[in-house]
């Protein structure tokens, strides 16, 4: 089987959803962490933001980090499309299947969670990426620390942020969740598979080496 059908399968798709989300959390985690500078005040983070957005390696780190991202909305897309042509009629009723089920919130509202996602990033990106440039210091470099005061000045977008950090919330709890099992599950087969190749005759593993 080619590399290619492997991840263009379904559980290949679902790995591959799993591994680029994983590498999207942890970036979220390490962006979190900066931004948290924001509390030591408004020198030390212009300095942290200075020192980033000059760093050489920020492009090369943005194009990939962009390639991950489509990807994973990619496959994610693919995958709930294939998923809704499965069943072309939906079900007459709806209901929690229980305890011994995984079904949740946070299950059944993945894609629509995962595209207010994206929406919040493209408004967060051009609010504060490609927001209001405001110069500080000699020589002169970005007041971010001002453009972020401003936004988060305005008790409207406090209650959006607030409200999009829960969905988001939400998505990396069914996610990583989904994640884990999904590579749970591939190790589980290469277990298998290692298994069942120990406990094939010795004769016939001598016959075919020999064809």
């Amino acid at each position: 089987m080619s590399l290619r059908r492997v991840f263009t399968s379904s559980v290949g798709t679902k790995l591959v959803i799993g591994a680029t989300g994983l590498l999207l959390f942890v970036y979220l985690l390490l962006h979190l962490a900066g931004n948290l500078m924001v509390f030591a005040g408004q020198e030390t983070f212009n300095h942290y933001s200075h020192a980033l957005i000059s760093n050489p390696l920020i492009v090369p780190i943005e194009i990939v980090l962009a390639v991950i991202f489509l990807l994973h909305i990619a496959k994610t897309v693919l995958n709930w499309t294939k998923n809704r042509a499965a069943r072309p009629v939906p079900y007459e009723q709806k209901s929690w299947a229980g305890h011994t089920s995984r079904k949740s919130v946070g299950s059944t509202t993945m894609i629509w969670s995962g595209l207010i996602t994206l929406v919040f990033i493209l408004v967060h990106v051009a609010q504060i990426k490609y927001g209001t440039w405001y110069q500080i210091g000699d020589p002169p470099e970005r007041d971010l620390y001002r453009t972020e005061i401003e936004v988060f000045s305005s008790p409207i977008w406090v209650a959006v942020y607030v409200v999009c950090m829960g969905l988001i919330g939400l998505h990396l709890r069914h996610g990583i969740s989904s994640a884990f099992q999904s590579a749970r599950f591939l190790s589980a087969i290469r277990y298998a598979s290692a298994a069942a190749f120990k406990r094939l005759p010795s004769h016939t593993l001598q016959v075919s080496y020999e064809r």
